[in-house]
């Protein structure tokens, strides 16, 4: 799946000033299957690594994210100075009105990391396309961004604003920024919040509290569910967090998007639209993000392919001789079961564990050729059941004859052709 990231902009909360915006989204017909607008953290941007990485990884799963620069920050107009709290509820109002006009629908999904979850949370009520809301280490209360500001405090209440150094950057913070997050009440409003709830938080996050998840989420009605983060940090600097992320709020949103259900049209028409509609088809495609990170479509079901870190992947999926690997498992673990079940032999499960090497060929006890190297899969299947010796001895003759197994050793003929596609400059 093609994804793509065009720059756009919209109108913030004041009416006038221009904020900077990436809309990234898979390429195709019917590819967009849901759509969600992310909230960044506070004094961060669009293109920190958490908000860019989580966009690109939900795009490769079929939503449509909005990603902005609030106003003030980032490449967006107008003065932060000038900002708070409230004025941050104001631009995500405004960015979900916005994707209503270029999408034809407003955002499924609104995702907030640190005080863009409180943001969310508290803009949830004026969104109601949005079903649902994912907070990623987020306080509860907006009040908790004060702690930032306590060596300035004073000196922001006596002279009515001051500089201050945020992750190395400087920031001039008014007075009526700490009063309006005094007074805003994000928690006290989410027993009728009406949408369903997503908290991930790390236990080690030294910016926000754990504490912070639980208050939301005892504050919170269901349909509401918490995953811990591990050892994340607070910002997700690590790309793996980012896209774990990414892959549990894509899963847990099929529950609550119309138009990502999970029914069997629904999978023929994503499997169509990818051109992966021919039964036994797959499709590959780059992900664009990271070297060798692909998508694939198979039987309606979607996952990411990739290489480990070692030879420059990112390590986001199995490889392709673990796929290999998979297939020949998978098809040897069903032709046993088939066989048992058909045989009514007491199997009660098959397990298979295989791996794949570079050998030289004159290890080779069964091979003709005896020179350079040949690929050597070792196939170590458990057979556990009241089986006697010679319904094992079966058996492990009938894994050798799964149809994976006799492509592999039988003469395979692969075609290759170019298809057309769009030109990309």
């Amino acid at each position: 799946m093609e994804i793509t990231t065009e720059k756009v902009e919209f109108t913030g909360h004041d009416g006038k000033s221009l904020l900077a915006a990436r809309l990234d989204k898979p390429e195709g017909e019917g590819a967009v299957r849901a759509s969600a607008l992310f909230a960044h953290c506070f004094t961060c941007s669009k293109d920190i690594h958490a908000a860019s990485r989580i966009a690109g990884a939900l795009a490769a799963r079929g939503f449509a994210v909005l990603r902005f620069d609030f106003t003030g920050l980032g490449a967006s107009q107008g003065e932060f100075a000038n900002t708070n709290f409230s004025s941050n509820v104001g631009d995500l109002v405004s960015a979900a009105e916005f994707m209503a006009e270029a999408l034809g629908h407003g955002p499924d999904v609104l995702v907030g990391h640190s005080l863009g979850g409180a943001a969310v949370l508290a803009a949830a009520h004026d969104i109601p396309e949005a079903k649902a809301v994912a907070t990623i280490g987020a306080p509860a209360d907006p009040a908790h961004v004060a702690h930032l500001l306590k060596d300035k405090a004073e000196e922001i209440a006596a002279k009515g604003s001051a500089a201050v150094e945020i992750a190395g950057r400087r920031f001039t913070i008014q007075k009526q920024f700490l009063e309006d997050i005094a007074e805003s009440r994000v928690r006290e409003n989410l027993d009728d919040l009406r949408k369903a709830l997503l908290i991930f938080h790390a236990p080690r996050d030294e910016t926000v509290a754990i504490d912070n998840a639980g208050l939301i989420f005892a504050a919170a009605r269901h349909p509401k569910s918490f995953v811990s983060l591990d050892d994340a940090d607070h910002l997700l600097s690590r790309r793996t967090d980012s896209v774990y992320v990414a892959d549990v709020l894509a899963a847990w949103a099929t529950r609550y998007v119309d138009r990502l259900g999970p029914d069997e049209a629904e999978d023929r028409t994503s499997a169509a639209a990818s051109g992966a509609s021919q039964e036994g088809a797959v499709t590959v495609t780059e992900i664009g993000d990271g070297k060798f990170a692909q998508a694939v479509m198979a039987a309606g079901h979607r996952l990411i392919a990739d290489e480990p870190l070692a030879v420059g992947g990112q390590g986001r999926g199995p490889g392709p001789y673990d796929l290999v690997l998979a297939g020949l498992g998978a098809c040897t673990s069903m032709t046993l079961r088939m066989y048992a079940d058909r045989k009514g032999w007491p199997l009660q499960r098959a397990s298979v564990a295989l791996t794949h090497a570079k050998v030289h060929a004159e290890d080779c006890e069964h091979c003709e050729e005896k020179d350079g190297k040949i690929d050597r899969i070792e196939r170590r299947v458990t057979l556990t059941g009241d089986l006697d010796t010679g319904q094992r001895k079966r058996l492990m003759e009938i894994a050798d004859k799964c149809p994976v197994h006799r492509t592999l050793t039988g003469t395979i003929d692969i075609v290759t052709r170019e298809t057309s596609g769009s030109a990309k400059a």
